[in-house]
């Protein structure tokens, strides 16, 4: 007898359809497990039999043979426990066939016949309602995740019997109710307050323009002072994301196995700090399954790299190429995937291996060829890539000790929404300055006679890369919409040019 099992599948984030087929013979007692699958698919014909004797079914005595299609695909991971288990049953006659028409299964069997979680289950459902899936029965913890999709009905399992027990007609499963993406926003927890910040303004005032923009960041200071808390409060002031940046993030996270167990959509921007230990393989993503790196995990909110210097070199080069085009392709011999990388790179350093060059708190003890050596660690293709570089010095006893009212996140990200809604109503296919193509570029960053007569100058005096001038255009064209100014005025133009440190004195002290 044949029966087969409509299941799902993943590849990098995205998902893909696959039939599960189930034949019962007769013969020698043996079951095979065909199409490809890697040892945790292979495993599952152990966990299937556990499940169903502790639902009290039989397995069947009987030459079976399972294959999961397309067979020249390789499937991974688990998630086939539960489509296997189903298609085994209505092979035997246990269910009937004919209640799995339009119904997609995914999900992993315990050996008590519980269904465990599995990763990807937002992009399999969206592929499911593609592929013109009306049901889609998965595990209970990622049902909220799944039900983002909209379109199709999520039916949550937490137990091999109750998926039987509702194929049966015997006690039928409730689909789970979508939630309207403007409700769960008003849910949304901002971590992190520019209010707590005391002090710094130039260095808020940088960090405004850059989230209004999406532009990268460096910051140079001393220890102390405040720029790894800045970071942190970052992605409070950036603004909220579109449900179809929160699907996207979310299926990111969903498929690398980072978004918590029955968490529905991520609705605060990412924000990812790894370790300078990092390889590049972590930041930029790679392994024998070509998983996202840090960069994807940080898609749509802050890449933040602490001690920049102390990174391997190999590892910050990796990351040039995501910077400008927005993607990483990771290909490997098993296995290859297109991940999104549209993150704000922000970046902190100490100005010297000791972290008080030019500082006013403690003097510095280095010598001149050990802050060479320090600062050259950072090669110029990166710098280039990054658009705000601003010094950060230490805080005055003064500054720490006042109790004077300080900006928060709230009032600055009000503004942050307002320029990016100027730049979205500007113009399709971007979301902020920081994305606009080269042609864009020309269109909505010209400049009048006397920014012209300001650039060439700054360019002749500098030597501004191409690259340079482009970006400084663009800090330019946000800080002109902070301004709610239709065109970008010499007073734009000199604060973008003064956030570039064209010449990479990065160890200069801010009073010089």
């Amino acid at each position: 007898m044949l029966a087969s099992v409509h299941s799902m599948g993943l590849s990098g984030i995205e998902g893909y359809r696959v039939t599960v087929e189930a034949f019962s013979a007769d013969g020698l007692p043996m079951f095979e497990l065909v199409g490809l699958p890697d040892a945790a698919v292979k495993e599952s014909r152990e966990r299937v039999r556990a499940a169903m004797a502790a639902c009290d079914l039989s397995f069947p005595v009987a030459r079976l043979t399972v294959n999961l299609a397309p067979a020249d695909t390789k499937k991974e991971g688990p998630a086939y426990d539960l489509p296997i288990a189903l298609a085994i049953l209505a092979c035997c006659g246990v269910i009937d066939a004919a209640a799995l028409a339009e119904t997609a299964a995914v999900g992993e069997l315990s050996l008590t016949g519980g269904v465990v979680g599995v990763r990807g289950a937002l992009s399999m459902a969206i592929a499911a309602r593609g592929c013109g899936v009306r049901r889609l029965l998965l595990p209970a913890e990622n049902a909220r995740e799944a039900a983002c999709a909209q379109g199709l009905d999520v039916l949550p399992v937490a137990h091999l019997q109750e998926a039987i027990d509702h194929l049966r007609g015997k006690a039928p499963i409730a689909p789970v109710p979508p939630v309207p993406y403007e409700k769960m926003l008003r849910a949304r927890r901002v971590s992190g307050d520019f209010a707590d910040v005391r002090g710094q303004k130039s260095a808020k005032r940088a960090l405004e323009i850059a989230a209004a923009g999406g532009h990268n960041v460096l910051m140079v200071g001393p220890p102390g002072s405040g720029k790894t808390m800045m970071a942190r409060c970052l992605p409070g002031i950036l603004p909220d994301m579109t449900l179809d940046e929160a699907l996207e993030v979310t299926r990111i996270h969903s498929a690398a196995g980072t978004l918590p167990a029955g968490n529905g959509l991520m609705l605060e921007r990412p924000f990812r700090a790894p370790h300078h230990t990092a390889s590049s393989a972590a930041l930029v993503g790679g392994g024998t399954r070509a998983r996202p790196g840090e960069i994807s995990l940080a898609h749509g909110g802050v890449l933040f790299l602490d001690e920049l210097p102390e990174f391997q070199r190999t590892a910050l080069e990796a990351m040039r190429q995501p910077l400008e085009d927005g993607f990483v392709s990771v290909v490997r011999v098993s296995a290859q995937a297109r991940y999104p990388a549209r993150a704000m790179l922000v970046a902190a350093m100490n100005p010297c291996p000791c972290g008080y060059l030019g500082s006013k708190v403690q003097p510095c003890r280095c010598k001149p060829h050990e802050i060479e050596r320090y600062v050259s660690r950072i090669s110029g293709p990166l710098l280039d890539r990054i658009d705000i570089q601003l010094q950060v010095s230490a805080l005055s006893v003064r500054e720490i000790t006042s109790r004077a009212e300080e900006e928060s996140s709230d009032a600055i990200r009000a503004r942050v929404q307002a320029a990016r809604a100027r730049q979205q109503a500007r113009y399709a296919g971007a979301t902020c300055n920081a994305e606009l193509s080269a042609r864009q570029v020309g269109e909505v960053c010209a400049l009048d006679a006397a920014c012209t007569a300001l650039l060439e100058r700054a360019c002749e005096k500098y030597g501004l890369s191409m690259r340079a001038v482009t970006r400084v255009k663009k800090v330019a064209r946000t800080i002109a919409d902070l301004a709610g100014e239709a065109q970008i005025r010499q007073p734009h133009l000199l604060e973008a040019l003064s956030y570039r440190n064209p010449d990479r004195r990065l160890t200069e002290s801010p009073a010089t």
